[in-house]
């Protein structure tokens, strides 16, 4: 399998990503006003969340307005939850793009929405290794069966998913959870990711990433994603694995784990948090 996606590579109209690891799983919708599309859950729980536009969200009988947002750097969005074996409709009347993250499942929760000003807002690092973190659905959060779903802003200029970490492993200091990063880059430029294996379980990714390129991690050390000066980056980040307990446990590359130190009683950049975060938490 080919861990670094372009954009396009793996497109279906009206999909412009269908990929996916043999837990994680991620699909990108792209509508024209108007349009809609159908998704049958099977035995996946699954989260919708706007990256551009608004739409409306029906499952069972129910229908949600998704408010949406101009783009994924203009603030936190409303999404919908949509339980496994059902059937759901995505539309909208202006158009636009409709992540889709999908993990399998073993309860049946309820199709629900989550508001906006209810995702958390996490500041991580200091310095060059600021980012924000807006966990839509992070372990501890909204509640999904196993899926984890965060979205991860980082100012141009900067590094973050840094130090290198991995949970690749069921212990008491990893989880064992696949990832995948969905890319979108301000201005029309580029960033680069890094992900990188042992030598029992090699994997070699160094990857120039652009607005709609995914990165799937089956395993080992990912990280950093670095923001070129110029050109802010954004990544959707969906996790799941074999397990039941759904948890976020991750250890540091021992060869990098010292700059956490660095980071003690250092500011954050100030230009965190980005886009619109009033009355996060």
């Amino acid at each position: 399998m080919d861990w670094y996606q372009p954009f396009g590579a793996t497109a279906s109209p009206p999909w412009t990503v269908r990929t996916g690891l043999s837990y994680a799983g991620l699909s990108v919708l792209a509508l024209a006003p108007g349009g809609s599309a159908t998704i049958d859950t099977g035995e996946q729980e699954m989260l919708v969340l706007p990256l551009a536009g608004a739409a409306h969200v029906e499952c069972g009988g129910q229908r949600y307005e998704l408010a949406g947002r101009a783009d994924v750097f203009a603030g936190r969005s409303d999404f919908a939850y949509l339980p496994r074996r059902s059937s759901a409709t995505v539309g909208s009347a202006a158009g636009g793009r409709f992540a889709v993250a999908a993990g399998p499942c073993e309860r049946d929760l309820p199709f629900r929405y989550g508001p906006a000003g209810q995702v958390p807002v996490e500041l991580r690092g200091a310095g060059r290794c600021s980012r924000q973190v807006n966990n839509l659905a992070s372990a501890d959060g909204f509640e999904c069966d196993r899926l984890i779903v965060v979205e991860v802003l980082t100012p141009d200029g900067n590094w973050s998913s840094y130090p290198p970490h991995k949970h690749d492993e069921h212990s008491a200091d990893e989880s064992e959870l696949e990832e995948l990063y969905y890319f979108e880059i301000g201005g029309d430029g580029a960033g680069y990711h890094r992900v990188y294996g042992t030598g029992q379980r090699p994997i070699d990714v160094l990857a120039e990433v652009r607005t709609g390129d995914v990165v799937l991690v089956p395993y080992g050390w990912h990280g950093p994603s670095m923001a070129a000066p110029g050109y802010p980056m954004y990544y959707l980040n969906v996790m799941a694995g074999p397990r039941p307990e759904r948890a976020w446990r991750i250890r540091d590359d021992p060869a990098h784990a010292w700059i956490r130190s660095t980071w003690d009683g250092a500011p954050i950049d100030g230009r965190l948090p980005m886009g619109d975060t009033e009355g996060a938490s």
